[in-house]
């Protein structure tokens, strides 16, 4: 198998963090400020045309990472274009790459949870309760 890029490495450590769904969607969230601030001040920087100020490049941002788009302020330089074309792929690949990440973590967790509990010395002794409780109810049953 493949070494695996500094990027998944990266990725596994943050997945790892997330314990829980609390602190997995505190990842969520906090990857994805990162995202929208940086991207407002980059917009900034290089498009001062069509970003004047600091408030209206996280404007754009958020309306970007969202995908809403209003379109009410967009980038006119091919630098800006660029930016945004960055931004873009972020707000929707990369939020969703983490997100379904996180949630697939869960799930694996969730199964190896379930499968170590079927192992458990008292399942067998759970299923026996079971089966026999089963029996007394169809027994009830026929008596009605």
């Amino acid at each position: 198998m493949a070494d695996e890029t500094r990027l998944e490495r990266r990725l596994d450590r943050v997945i790892e963090r997330a314990l829980s769904p609390r602190s997995a969607a505190l990842v969520v969230a906090s990857v994805t400020t990162t995202i929208t601030v940086l991207a407002g001040v980059v917009i900034t920087v290089t498009d001062r045309e069509s970003f004047p100020s600091i408030g209206t490049g996280l404007w754009w941002a958020v309306q970007t990472v969202t995908t809403v788009g209003y379109g009410d302020v967009v980038p006119a330089s091919s630098v800006g274009r660029t930016v945004a074309a960055f931004v873009m792929l972020l707000g929707i690949g990369f939020v969703t790459v983490i997100t379904a990440a996180i949630t697939s973590a869960f799930v694996a967790r969730s199964r190896s949870r379930l499968a170590e509990s079927e192992r458990h010395p008292n399942a067998e002794h759970l299923r026996a309760i079971d089966e026999r409780l089963s029996r007394i109810e169809e027994a009830l049953s026929r008596d009605r």
